[in-house]
């Protein structure tokens, strides 16, 4: 088997899908992360597609080391390895496709079902109470957690944060019902995300991410050794080797890779066995909720290293809420997300409701 071709189409001018086709008919699907979708776009088209063009699908350690050549020279990892993201997990939906089996089978199997969820909130505009409210809310739809997005995107300890307001009231009016994560995107200073994690940790928050500025690993590990409360970083690390500094120097309690980020399910594998040498529970990140949330799936549904509920994006995509680009639905259930059992990644895409929705930059 060979591959043949290789489309990108960026549906809703935002969500970046690698679409791989082979002379035995088999299609894959494999989503990129969100942003920069046209940056990701072009890199599939002007980058990738000619490494990988009359190759075997099933080659992906070689075709992930090629491309990771080629983006290193072409521009930092970060905007390069969204891409190969997307081509690495439609290599391995191929992969299970011609097998005949879902993906899980080749990376292992499983010991679940299904993957307990927690509602991702990215609202940053809610007032204590309202957010308390959809807690309420999100607790009765069967979810066990709930994370929040609070400070302020952007600035350094900016005096409109209400972060521990929040949380007061969401405790107020929940009690213990539900885990709080708080997500503050480096948005403190060390001194004031030491002050507010105490707050958060007397308020029994689950896990407090990104406490300080993504690349300031060593204020992230005072911040971790000062705090009981566990710190989760990981978002913005990109491969194994940006783990491996992110533990050694950064030292979270809780570390999440994203495979839409990372690389693919290829290096995801790479990055779990770095994390797990040392020691630390896992926890994914995710805001997509069907090629991303699948991948996601099939990669912890054998492991015992991510304990915890993972990531579920709750506000309207567009691709899932405003006339979805599956033909059979993936979706929550009672604060739980299914491993799928179809061939590949499970998901049954409809490729022409995709193209009609691509748009151009």
């Amino acid at each position: 088997m060979k591959i043949t071709a290789v489309e990108c189409v960026v549906l809703d001018a935002e969500y970046p899908y690698a679409i791989i086709h082979t002379d035995a008919g088999i299609t894959g699907f494999g989503e990129c992360f969100r942003r920069a979708p046209y940056v990701s776009k072009a890199a599939i088209e002007t980058v990738f597609t000619p490494l990988i063009v009359g190759k075997d699908p099933f080659d992906t350690d070689a075709i992930w080391d090629a491309m990771f050549r080629a983006g290193a020279v072409a521009g930092p990892p970060g905007a390069l390895l969204t891409a190969a993201s997307g081509v690495d997990i439609a290599l391995w939906d191929i992969k299970g496709k011609a097998l005949g089996v879902p993906l899980y089978k080749l990376l292992g199997g499983k010991i679940r079902d299904r993957i307990p969820v927690y509602a991702s909130s990215l609202k940053r505009d809610l007032s204590p109470g309202d957010e308390a409210q959809r807690v309420a809310e999100f607790r009765d739809l069967g979810f066990s957690a709930y994370k929040m997005h609070s400070a302020v995107p952007g600035r350094i300890d900016d005096p409109a944060d209400q972060t521990i307001a929040t949380v007061t009231a969401i405790r107020k009016l929940v009690g213990d019902d539900m885990e709080v994560l708080v997500d503050v995107n480096g948005a403190y200073s060390v001194h004031n995300a030491i002050e507010v994690g105490k707050a958060l940790q007397d308020l029994g928050v689950f896990h407090f991410e990104e406490p300080v500025h993504v690349r300031d690993l060593k204020g992230l590990a005072e911040v971790a050794d000062a705090l009981d409360i566990p710190i989760a970083a990981g978002e913005n690390a990109y491969t194994r080797w940006d783990f491996e500094q992110l533990l050694s120097v950064g030292r979270p309690d809780i570390v999440q890779p994203d495979v839409v980020k990372a690389g693919g399910i290829t290096e995801f594998q790479r990055i779990a066995s770095v994390v797990s040498t040392h020691g630390r529970p896992m926890t994914i990140h995710n805001t997509q909720p069907y090629g991303s949330t699948a991948a996601h799936v099939h990669l912890i549904a054998g492991r015992t290293d991510f304990p915890y509920a993972q990531e579920y994006n709750i506000e309207h995509v567009g691709i899932r809420d405003a006339g979805s680009i599956l033909k059979v639905p993936y979706a929550v259930k009672d604060g739980f997300i299914p491993v799928p059992e179809g061939p590949g990644l499970g998901l049954e895409y409809d490729i022409e409701v995709m193209r009609q929705r691509d748009r151009k930059a």
